[in-house]
């Protein structure tokens, strides 16, 4: 397991981007037969990536977790962004297409994740909080995910959100998780900005050539900083920092959020004039 140990809002104007990229950036997240997990002091957060190819891969614990297995004390959500597989969780099977969720129960013993062709892997990405009761694990095709669309095409932020882990869909405890997509022309993720102060976000960018980067925006509205990300790598935004980015082309993104409050309008805006 890799560690990010984030910094404080009064250290981090200082700080170069390589030491931002060590506090709160992963390495990327998919390689071919193997499973990853960092874990941030960020509301203690892990984030993972698993790319199973010939054999099937089991979630592991750590140490660091004192747990007996990984989902003792955490809740776990999963969205696939790779070909079709599958999920085992204490031997119940999901199939997971691809962008699919599934939300895994704190006290789940074990879990596996394969893939249906090894040549077209699943690409299983993952984030897990701190679980206080246990509910239900459960399946969420995006199909049944809350669709909405927002922006527009003149301000370069048409998208369409999807909400899979959220109330009224999953009775989960702090995560809630799911899936935007920018319509082509349209490269800003949330405009204007917004901070929310009770509960952190997990960023992670996909559906984007190698090439390309989103400059994902970070810091106080007064102290703002931007960081280019490549593709399938994710960042952990402290509740402290605005929430926003723009990219060299449209793209696709995985939010999670964990914290006190799961309403998706507890946000503040920030007027983009008001950036500097």
């Amino acid at each position: 397991m890799n560690f990010l140990f984030s910094t404080n809002k009064r250290s981090y104007p200082s700080m170069t981007n390589e030491e931002l990229r060590e506090a709160f950036l992963t390495e990327p997240l998919f390689t071919s037969g193997r499973l990853s997990l960092t874990y941030t002091d960020v509301d203690r957060a892990v984030i993972g990536g698993a790319m199973p190819t010939t054999s099937a891969l089991v979630l592991p614990t750590h140490k660091e977790l004192a747990a007996d297995f990984f989902c003792e004390r955490r809740e776990l959500g999963i969205i696939n962004i790779g070909g079709k597989g599958a999920i085992d969780v204490d031997g119940e099977t999901f199939t997971m297409a691809q962008k699919d969720s599934l939300y895994v129960a704190r006290g789940s013993k074990k879990v596996v994740l394969s893939s249906e062709d090894a040549a077209d892997p699943a690409k299983y990405y993952m984030v897990s909080y701190p679980a206080h009761r246990v509910t239900k694990t459960v399946h969420v095709p995006k199909s049944d995910a809350k669709k909405i669309d927002l922006g527009a095409q003149d301000t370069s932020n048409e998208r369409t959100i999807f909400q899979s882990i959220r109330p009224g869909i999953v009775d989960s405890c702090q995560l809630v998780m799911g899936i935007t997509e920018l319509k082509t022309g349209s490269v800003w993720n949330t405009k204007p900005p917004h901070t929310h102060f009770r509960r952190t976000e997990i960023y992670m960018y996909f559906d984007m050539d190698p090439c390309e980067r989103v400059f994902h925006m970070l810091g106080e509205p007064k102290e703002v900083k931007t960081l280019p990300l490549a593709p399938e790598v994710a960042i952990a935004s402290p509740s402290w920092s605005i929430h926003s980015g723009v990219g060299t082309t449209n793209y696709s993104f995985i939010w999670a959020m964990g914290g006190e409050n799961q309403e998706f309008d507890d946000m503040d805006h920030i007027e983009i004039s008001s950036l500097s």
